[in-house]
């Protein structure tokens, strides 16, 4: 069975798209959620793993000029980031982060949860909005690093935090949309995150049927459901 490396961000929307690959195919692949940066390393160290689904592109052009991947991949989303906090919050989730300020300089935040921006791009672009808007220096004793950005949106969520940034697709999760409320930060705030997906040199046939399957009009209109859009679907 194929290991596949995915961007903790697709947490809950590969999980479905495996599910939905087993039913129409009868052929499984086993999910490995994690941090982008980590992924690659592993890949470097040769670690098994067949198809690779980043969550910024960067990471899949540099292992491809270092010929870990078949190809250049293919562009598979736009990601996006929230401002999530559980309810009971001192802090009120809204796209200008007006209130996060107001609730920093009134010393009310003592934990705030971003994935590690060292190797995650979702934490990397979280502190990107935080600089934009000036409250990256304000912020910074406060932070608490999830190892990715699935671990952010628990410590986010975990009632010790006020709150944090995390990924769309995940706040749309209902799962985790029942524990709080979020607010799309603006995509000018920060990089973009164009997120692509590779087959490693080491791809058996499940693995390519997978990655095909990945490119199909039903899986488009899934992963849509959780935020995900390239950039040429607005």
């Amino acid at each position: 069975m194929p290991v596949i490396a995915a961007a903790a961000d697709l947490k809950f929307a590969v999980t479905e798209l495996a599910a939905a690959f087993k039913a129409e195919t009868g052929k499984e692949v086993k999910l490995s959620f994690g941090s982008t940066g980590n992924f690659a390393t592993q890949i470097r160290e040769g670690a098994p793993f067949q198809l690779f689904m980043a969550a910024d592109q960067k990471f899949i052009a540099d292992l491809h000029s270092q010929g870990f991947t078949k190809d250049e991949g293919d562009l598979y989303a736009e990601g996006r980031i929230v401002l999530m906090v559980p309810h009971g919050s001192a802090l009120k989730a809204d796209e200008t982060m007006d209130d996060l300020a107001a609730t920093l300089e009134a010393g009310k935040i003592t934990r705030f949860a971003i994935a590690n921006p060292k190797h995650a791009p979702y934490g990397l672009r979280a502190e990107e909005a935080l600089k934009h808007r000036g409250l990256w220096e304000k912020v910074q004793p406060y932070l608490v690093l999830g190892e990715n950005v699935s671990q952010a949106a628990q410590f986010a969520l975990s009632g010790n935090a006020e709150g944090g940034i995390i990924a769309y697709s995940l706040a749309l999760a209902p799962e985790v949309r029942s524990q709080g409320e979020f607010a799309l930060i603006p995509h000018d705030w920060h990089e973009p995150l164009l997120q692509r997906m590779a087959l490693l040199k080491n791809a058996g046939p499940v693995a390519e049927e997978f990655y095909a399957f990945l490119k199909t009009p039903r899986v488009r209109e899934i992963m849509k459901t959780f935020g995900f859009v390239l950039p040429t679907e607005g």
